[in-house]
């Protein structure tokens, strides 16, 4: 997907959530479009990609929390916000287990905040929030569509499910512009959190030790590249500057492909060209079996399609982290 340039260039654009994984490959992806960028951003985090790679002093940064509806209300009207992308959300499921209120707190309240203090910003035009294939829940039926019930039962699948049902509310309560995306489980470089799957297996291949799976190495999951994801929430913005119909509509963005956890490690393995075994720790609980999205819709209705496979984007990741490690 080509960068929009007519569309971005000068656009005041809000991001929450820029410090994250798939923020800062958002905010890299607004910059070489030309967009005016205001990232909303509570922790300083040194080793963030948006850190790291400089972006952070290419943008406006608002310090504050998404629990904070005075501080979004005050940067999306000084900063005459036109599109707003909501990434922000505590994304860990195991830290959603140990703390759920922390978690309903930031993904549930800072949702309805954001879009009370859009509600009230008339210069708003484009609101796109970022759920989750979590927010489905566990279903018999595979794979997800956008009709699929939401249904998420343990903390931060109901996190997800209650977030996206409150965005739709307010397309479709209060006209506010705002569309979903519900992505798979995403990777890339920048990912700082060693306990997923993807850069913990890297690291352990790169300090010669054995990768750790904390499953039983079958859960089936959808994965996704950052990238990919930056590049969809644009175009979805995009989409929704033209099209009044995209008011409350939710999106799946998928490879649409179904690979176990032990799979990948063995795909990062191969890549990697390394002979360890991965370590079995059977001790997962509170995450869903098997997951897996259709993308028809969007493909159907945005023309969009993925720009990387699994395979390209993960020699990228590994990339990226042979980097990072060699200047650490």
């Amino acid at each position: 997907m080509e960068l929009n340039r007519s569309f971005w260039l000068d656009r005041p654009t809000f991001v929450t959530g820029g410090t994250g994984l798939v923020g800062s490959w958002l905010i890299k992806r607004l910059l070489e479009a030309g967009a005016d960028v205001v990232c909303l951003v509570r922790d300083w985090v040194p080793q963030s990609e948006m850190v790291r790679a400089g972006y952070i002093e290419k943008v406006n940064v608002v310090r504050g929390d998404i629990r904070d509806r005075g501080v979004l209300e005050r940067a999306l009207g000084e900063f005459e916000i036109d599109t707003v992308i909501h990434l922000a959300a505590q994304t860990i499921v195991t830290i959603a287990n140990r703390n759920p209120i922390s978690t309903f707190e930031t993904n549930i309240g800072g949702t309805w905040n954001l879009l009370e203090a859009c509600r009230r910003s008339p210069k708003v035009k484009q609101i796109v929030v970022a759920s989750s294939d979590k927010a489905y829940g566990d279903q018999e039926t595979l794979p997800y569509d956008e009709t699929t019930p939401l249904q998420g039962q343990h903390p931060y699948d109901v996190s997800k499910s209650a977030a996206d049902l409150i965005a739709h509310t307010y397309a479709k309560s209060f006209g506010l512009p705002v569309a979903i995306t519900r992505c798979g489980n995403f990777y890339g470089g920048g990912d700082l959190n060693w306990n997923r799957i993807i850069p913990g297996t890297i690291r352990s291949v790169l300090r010669g030790q054995r990768p750790i799976i904390r499953s039983d190495g079958e859960y089936i999951r959808d994965y996704f590249y950052v990238e990919d994801g930056a590049a969809a929430y644009m175009l979805l913005a995009e989409q929704l500057s033209v099209r009044r119909e995209l008011k409350g509509e939710a999106f799946n963005f998928s490879n649409e492909i179904q690979v176990s956890v032990r799979e990948i490690v063995d795909r990062v393995l191969k890549l990697m060209k390394s002979n360890l075994k991965p370590e079995i720790m059977n001790e997962t609980s509170n995450e869903i079996r098997h997951q897996y999205l259709i993308a028809q819709k969007a493909r159907r209705m945005l023309n969009w399609k993925p720009l990387f496979n699994l395979d390209e984007a993960l020699a990228l990741t590994i990339h990226w982290y042979k980097d990072f490690f060699a200047h650490e």
